[in-house]
């Protein structure tokens, strides 16, 4: 995913919350995931090098990777 890819993908998404090194983004538009091709419902970036994630729920996940960012792509069973 290039820079523009991101940008375009990140304005299409609403800022759900901002804590710790992960930014969280809901699709609120049914956007397909890049990876898999099925809407997703959540996009995480994870900005630092380590990241602790605390789930509350099953999810199915694709990632991949921008620059030094982690990108997740939550899919909610």
């Amino acid at each position: 995913m290039n820079d523009e890819e991101l940008d375009e993908l990140r304005s299409s998404l609403t800022p759900y919350e901002s804590s710790g090194g992960v930014t969280t983004y809901q699709n609120t538009v049914a956007i397909a995931c890049p990876a898999c091709k099925e809407p997703f419902d959540d996009l995480v970036v994870c900005e630092d090098d380590y990241n602790s994630l605390e789930l509350s729920m099953m999810l199915d996940l694709c990632v991949t990777a921008h620059d030094n960012d982690i990108l997740l792509f939550t899919h909610k069973q």
